[in-house]
């Protein structure tokens, strides 16, 4: 039997062949209103949203951040593309002998500071401790559960009111045929810190981790209403999220190179790298499908929030293609294919 390899844990094709394989061919894969199957941020059973998330960055702290916020971010995000409200967080950590106790309480003020803006607590947990040389350093599982946004029946309502919906949730089968697609600021920013600070590059000057829980910019949007899809671009960044939406919705998407946010200095960064920043991930964005009617009051409410002044419309769901294509700058047409993993590991 083969072995497994990094590519397999890094968010691309690699990985959707893995969980297959190992996962969902040996577990009960079909409880609750939306399933293990359905491969969402999070599962929803009985109306409670949970979900659960390993972080093994390298480095543990990094320009923007460190460990311990991805490790509430990440999960308090999970939970919200959901259209749930993060309630409460598990903490557990695998900590190396010898590992730093003042690098030990920097990380956690980080998980208390970034539980106290996302409005969640930490209420359970568990720590182990192995050998030297076992690890590097620390690794931190955080799990959640997330009760019914308030503003959700009213959101899926709003779709209701334009089209038949099958769905009670956001999640990724639920993209219908002309909604709008929004990102909530530039992308691949954090996966250019990662890198360029863990490689000295020098961009970690210029680009830093815009890590960040992002419940409240969600909880802004669903106010407004006619949200069908949520979705952070984490591993395997943009790419790898349209191409997932594309193929479990059963429709095609169109975005235009000019109006995908991108700061100056990831551009650079990836040019001279050779990486598509398109694949970069992503730990402080959410792209947002929403109603054309609606489209336009979830952009502006994305806005009002500080992670989401930058929010742009990047195209749209069409059922005249199939998979991804992007509109380039130059007038021409190219295919976004799914990467076959992240081009910068071990981000998150």
């Amino acid at each position: 039997m083969a072995k497994i390899t990094m590519a397999q844990g890094a968010g691309g094709e690699r990985m959707q062949e893995f969980i297959r394989e190992f996962v969902l061919k040996e577990l009960d894969h079909d409880f609750g209103e939306i399933p293990l199957a359905a491969l969402d941020d999070a599962a929803i059973i009985d109306g409670i949203a949970f979900t659960t998330d390993s972080y093994t960055v390298k480095p543990l702290f990094f320009p923007g951040g460190d460990i311990g916020v991805l490790s509430v971010a990440g999960t308090v995000n999970d939970l919200a593309v959901m259209g749930a409200t993060p309630i409460a967080l598990s903490c557990a950590m695998i900590i190396q002998e010898g590992f730093p106790g003042d690098d030990l309480h920097k990380i956690m003020k980080s998980i208390s500071t970034t539980a106290k803006k996302a409005g969640v607590r930490i209420v359970t947990g568990d720590t182990k401790v192995v050998e030297k040389n076992a690890m590097d350093g620390l690794f931190i599982n955080t799990s959640g559960v997330g009760k019914r946004s308030e503003y959700l029946d009213h959101n899926i309502r709003e779709v209701r009111r334009f089209r038949k919906f099958k769905w009670d949730w956001p999640n990724d089968s639920a993209v219908g045929d002309g909604d709008v697609l929004i990102a909530s600021g530039p992308l691949g920013n954090h996966g250019v810190a990662i890198l360029s600070f863990r490689e000295g590059y020098g961009f970690e000057t210029t680009v830093k981790s815009d890590a960040a829980p992002l419940n409240r910019l969600i909880a802004a949007g669903l106010k407004v209403g006619g949200i069908t899809a949520m979705k952070d671009p984490t591993r395997g960044g943009l790419s790898n999220l349209l191409n997932e939406w594309a193929d479990k919705s059963g429709i095609g998407i169109v975005v235009r190179e000019e109006d995908i946010p991108i700061d100056d200095p990831v551009l650079s960064a990836c040019e001279m790298l050779g990486i598509d920043p398109l694949e970069v991930g992503n730990e402080g964005k959410v792209i947002i499908a929403a109603a054309p009617e609606d489209a336009d009051g979830v952009l502006k409410a994305v806005r009002t929030r500080p992670e989401g002044r930058k929010a742009q419309i990047i195209g749209h769901a069409t059922k005249g293609i199939r998979g991804v294509m992007m509109e380039t700058h130059t007038g021409g047409k190219r295919i976004i294919e799914p990467p076959v993993g992240d081009p910068v590991p071990r981000i998150c």
